[in-house]
């Protein structure tokens, strides 16, 4: 039976939320603050544990900002959630989180097709034309792309691969990554 999410029922959504908080590095304070999800429509199947959200999906929570076409969260019978968010078709799916350690720090990053999160393994993925960068206002300090990007939060460990299946296949195509130099302002 589909019906509207309660706010009791929201909890999958507010721990998808933290999970990807973690995922970016985050400011720790937001995981204090609420979680704002807008949609054009959203549908809750009890029964199977899922929430779908579409049309033009932002999810707010403190400094983190996620945007895409479709939105599901699905809860497994341990509690683990485990949510998709979808680009629209020519378009990215897209995350921006400020990071900790300085006041205009941020992580940012986009994929084509989907952005996937495991709570159970606290491992995000990146699908198609995938791209993750640091930033330190609006200047780009490190960057990767590729077809595919896991990125573990408990290991702070990532992988880059050539095709959009996580593999690297000969002739699937190049990663790019650019790594900036690290300088200290020392006075001088």
């Amino acid at each position: 039976m589909k019906r509207f999410l309660s706010l009791p029922r929201l909890l999958p959504l507010l721990i998808f939320s933290m999970a990807i908080a973690g995922v970016a590095h985050a400011e720790k304070a937001d995981s204090l603050k609420p979680t704002n999800v807008e949609a054009d429509h959203m549908a809750y199947d009890d029964v199977k544990q899922i929430n779908t959200f579409t049309g033009n999906v932002i999810l707010t929570r403190g400094t983190l900002i996620m945007k895409g076409a479709k939105l599901v969260v699905t809860q497994d019978p341990a509690g683990y959630q485990y949510a998709t968010l979808w680009a629209a078709p020519g378009k990215l799916a897209t995350f921006r989180q400020k990071r900790d350690g300085g006041p205009d720090l941020w992580m940012e990053g986009h994929a084509a097709d989907r952005i996937e999160y495991d709570n159970k393994t606290e491992v995000a993925k990146l699908y198609s034309k995938a791209m993750v960068r640091r930033l330190e206002g609006t200047r780009a300090t490190d960057e990767v792309q590729g077809e595919f990007i896991s990125y573990d939060s408990r290991a702070e460990f990532f992988t880059v691969n050539n095709t959009a299946t996580g593999e690297s296949k000969p002739g699937g195509g190049r990663i790019k990554a650019v790594i900036q130099p690290r300088t200290e302002n020392k006075g001088n």
